[in-house]
């Protein structure tokens, strides 16, 4: 009798589970991630795509840096200049120089390199669009001298060959150092800190799905044998009914005789704060793109004395991007000078990047306009 006892005992018990889901953030790309002497294009745009914040900065400085503005020497040509750089074709239903600049730039920041190509008019006589070139399928290989090297072109079955009419291909590094002539990414130093930054949102939003969604852990005591199990099996029903009743805008009570204890899951954890090492992570991020904090909506510590250094290094920033950028402009408006029959020397100039509070510049040229009086009168009752 005692054997079968403990036998029946044994086959009523409950049994305890545990269930966890092992979900992650659907960036993976960031967690496999291996320095390599070239960054792989494909992970920086996730990271784009992962990290609002660095998405926000590459366009806000892509945003920046346009305002451009070609002057020929030959005043016949300027009006016909003026027009092309405007109405120019760029493919994707885009006209105008800027609107190349802006994918050439973008390009130039997330991948580290920029290829774009001029094509001619059929009649030989203009040019008749700028179109910019997928770069992973582009790869470079230099000549006998430092100064020579050639633009292929990857085929979808591998192989390469050399791209036609090289004088019309444009091609920009950004940063480039030596013996790397395909530049550096903007983002080449995020890749571990984006990564870490996404484990960080996903626990938090684990951790909110656990335990924000309450769930209810249902124990009977005082209970076992075969008892146990059907009595067990009855609470669960009953608390399902109510649960569902209560999702479906009615209010049911649950009533149960005995020792039964309802606990929330969780409500006795504390989640982690994560607003210290997402800030610091951020701080690294932010730092690399050059843009002030302010400017990206980040309401961190700041003087209105320190955010007008960083607007004034933002500008410097800024200029050194536009250098880059000068010489395609420049081959452009040359080589569309020269098939009209025009002398071929251009100015580039570029729009001033104002960052400053126009109240702040208006009371600063106030207050120059007075010194130089000040200075003036004081000369004349020296004469």
């Amino acid at each position: 009798m005692g054997g079968k006892k403990r036998k029946d005992a044994g086959r009523g018990a409950a049994a305890a589970a545990q269930l966890r889901d092992t979900g992650r953030h659907p960036f993976g790309q960031l967690d496999g991630y291996v320095p390599l002497h070239h960054g792989e294009i494909g992970l920086y745009r996730a990271i784009r795509e992962a990290v609002p914040v660095v998405d926000a900065a590459v366009g806000k400085l892509v945003r920046l840096c346009g305002g451009v503005k070609a002057v020929c020497r030959d005043q016949r040509a300027q009006e016909g200049l003026e027009r092309f750089l405007r109405t120019v074709p760029v493919g994707r239903g885009q006209r105008g120089i800027q609107a190349f600049l802006d994918q050439y730039l973008d390009s130039m920041l997330v991948c580290g390199r920029a290829v774009g190509e001029i094509v001619p008019s059929r009649d030989g006589r203009g040019i008749a669009a700028l179109l910019c070139a997928d770069v992973e399928r582009v790869e470079i290989r230099e000549g006998e001298s430092p100064l020579d090297f050639t633009l292929w072109v990857r085929n979808g079955d591998g192989t390469v060959r050399e791209a036609e009419r090289q004088e019309l291909l444009l091609f920009t590094p950004f940063q480039p150092e030596p013996g790397a002539p395909y530049g550096a990414s903007m983002l080449r130093s995020m890749p571990f800190l984006a990564g870490i930054l996404m484990k960080i949102f996903e626990a938090v939003g684990k951790n909110w799905e656990r335990m924000g969604n309450v769930r209810f852990a249902v124990v009977c005591k005082g209970e076992d044998g075969a008892a146990a199990g059907d009595r067990c099996s009855l609470v669960a029903r009953e608390w399902s009914a109510a649960m569902q009743a209560g999702r479906d805008g009615a209010v049911r009570d649950f009533v149960c005789a005995g020792d039964v204890e309802i606990r929330t899951i969780g409500a006795d954890n504390q989640i982690l704060d994560s607003e210290i090492p997402v800030r610091q992570i951020l701080e690294q991020l932010v730092a690399k793109t050059g843009i002030p904090p302010f400017l990206l909506g980040l309401s961190w510590s700041s003087t209105e004395r320190m955010s007008s250094q960083q607007a004034d290094i933002m500008t410097s920033e800024i200029a050194a991007i536009r250098r880059g950028l000068e010489p395609v402009v420049e081959r452009v408006c040359e080589l569309w000078l020269r098939l009209r029959g025009y002398d071929d020397r251009v100015d580039i100039e570029w729009l001033d990047v104002n960052l400053q509070d126009e109240e702040s510049e208006a009371r600063a040229a106030l207050y120059r306009a007075q010194a130089r009086s000040m200075e003036e009168e004081k000369q004349d009752g020296n004469l």
